[in-house]
C-alpha cells in the first residue's frame, strides 16, 4: 500500500533567511558636560525613560555663583555704558559751540564703542554660565531603556570620564541586522524598486517561535568580500520588548508571493539521475514516474513549476517498492497538502528561496 496526495493550487510566500543580531535604533552613553559632585540620580535601573527625562544632578552651587557673578558684572557695565552715553551727549553739545574739542569728543565716543563690546562679552559670559547651570540637569538625549548605573551619587564626575553615568539604549523601535549571499541583492533590489514594503520576521534561535515582524529599512552600501553576503536593517515596533539588543535571531524576509503554484508534499519530490521526478497515480491506481521542474520548497511542501497540474494524485509513502505501470493499493494519507494552507514555523518555513 501507498500513501498519496493531491496537487492543489495556493499562494506560496517566498521568503529570504538569513541569522542576524538585534541592535538598538540608538546607543547613547550619557556624559557629564560639567565637572562637580554628583548629589543625586533620579532613575532606576532598567527604567524606560523618554528623551528630556531627568537623569541625574551635579550638584549647581558653584554655576550659580559663576552665573551671578556673570550678571553682576553686566549690571555695572551697562551701568558704565548709560553714563558713557550721557556724557557722549553732552559732549556732542558743547562741540557745537566749540566747548570741547574734537578730538575729546571722539575719545568719549570710542569709549562708548568700548563698553558696547564689553557688554557683548559680558552677556556671552551670563549665556556661558547660564549653560553650564543647565547642564548641571543632566536629561536623557533620547528614549529609551537605561542600563546599570556607572557611578554612585557623592562621586565627583568630570567631562572627560568615558564610562559616563549611564547607557541608554533605544528600544522603541529597535533594529535587527541579518546577512543575505549576494546572489539575493537583485530580488531585494527589484522588490523595493516596485514599491513594495518588505516585511521581516524574527524567530528564536530554533525557529519554532515568531518573535516579532518588521519592515525592511536598508541595505548596506557595499558586499563582504570574505563572506559574500551583504548586510540587511529591518526595524521592528517592538511595543513588546520581545526583541532585546545583541539577541540573535534568524530573520525572514517576505520578497514575492507566487500565486496559483501547484504544490505537493515535499515527500512525493525524488531525485533521480535525470533530475526530480514524482510517482503519479491514474485512475486506475497505476503509477508512473513523471519529472518534475520545482521552485519555492520547504521542508513540509513543493512548488511544481512544470510537469504536474492541480487535481494530480502523488505518491507521498511506500515509494521505495513503485516500478513504472504498476497498479497500487492507495490508503488514506494522514493529512493532504489541502490541510498545509499555512505551514506553522515549527513544522517548516512557509516558503525559501526558489
Amino acid at each position: 500500500p501507498v500513501q498519496a496526495a493531491t496537487a492543489t493550487t495556493q499562494a506560496v510566500p517566498r521568503y529570504l533567511s538569513g541569522l542576524g543580531t538585534v541592535t538598538a535604533a540608538n546607543t547613547v552613553t550619557v556624559r557629564s558636560r560639567v565637572d562637580g559632585q554628583l548629589i543625586s540620580l533620579h532613575f532606576q535601573e532598567g527604567q524606560q525613560v523618554n528623551a528630556g527625562d531627568l537623569l541625574a544632578q551635579i550638584d549647581p552651587s558653584q554655576f550659580k555663583v559663576a552665573l551671578a557673578q556673570a550678571q553682576g558684572q553686566l549690571a555695572k557695565d551697562n551701568a558704565t555704558l548709560a553714563n558713557a552715553r550721557r556724557d557722549l551727549a553732552r559732549y556732542q553739545q558743547l562741540a557745537k559751540t566749540n566747548l570741547v574739542s574734537r578730538q575729546e569728543l571722539d575719545a568719549q565716543q570710542a569709549l562708548v564703542n568700548e563698553t558696547q563690546g564689553t557688554i557683548k562679552a559680558d552677556e556671552a559670559n551670563v549665556a556661558s554660565a547660564q549653560l553650564q547651570l543647565d547642564w548641571s540637569r543632566i536629561t536623557a538625549p533620547v528614549s529609551g531603556r537605561v542600563g546599570l548605573k556607572q557611578v554612585d551619587v557623592g562621586n565627583q564626575i568630570s567631562s572627560s570620564d568615558t564610562a559616563g553615568i549611564v547607557v541608554i539604549t533605544q528600544t522603541h523601535p529597535i533594529d535587527l541586522i541579518f546577512t543575505l549571499p549576494e546572489s539575493d541583492i537583485a530580488t531585494v533590489v527589484q522588490a523595493q524598486k516596485a514599491g513594495k514594503t518588505l516585511v521581516v520576521e524574527a524567530w528564536d534561535r530554533t525557529n519554532s517561535h515568531k518573535l516579532s515582524e518588521g519592515v525592511l529599512l536598508s541595505l548596506d552600501n557595499q558586499i563582504d568580500p570574505t563572506t559574500g553576503t551583504i548586510k540587511i536593517k529591518a526595524r521592528f515596533t517592538n511595543q513588546d520588548d520581545t526583541l532585546f539588543p545583541n539577541q540573535f535571531v534568524n530573520a525572514r524576509m517576505l520578497v514575492d508571493t507566487e500565486q496559483n503554484a501547484v504544490v505537493v508534499p515535499a515527500a512525493a519530490v525524488q531525485m533521480g539521475n535525470e533530475g526530480h521526478f514524482v510517482w503519479v497515480l491514474n485512475d486506475e491506481n497505476n503509477v508512473s514516474k513523471k519529472r518534475v521542474k520545482i521552485g519555492i520548497q520547504d521542508n513540509r511542501n513543493v512548488v511544481i513549476s512544470a510537469g504536474l497540474s492541480a487535481g494530480d494524485r502523488v505518491v507521498t509513502d511506500g515509494i521505495d517498492r513503485l516500478t513504472e505501470g504498476a497498479k497500487v493499493e492507495v490508503v488514506e494519507p494522514q493529512t493532504t497538502v489541502a490541510d498545509e494552507k499555512s505551514p506553522s514555523r515549527h513544522e517548516g518555513q512557509k516558503g525559501a528561496r526558489a
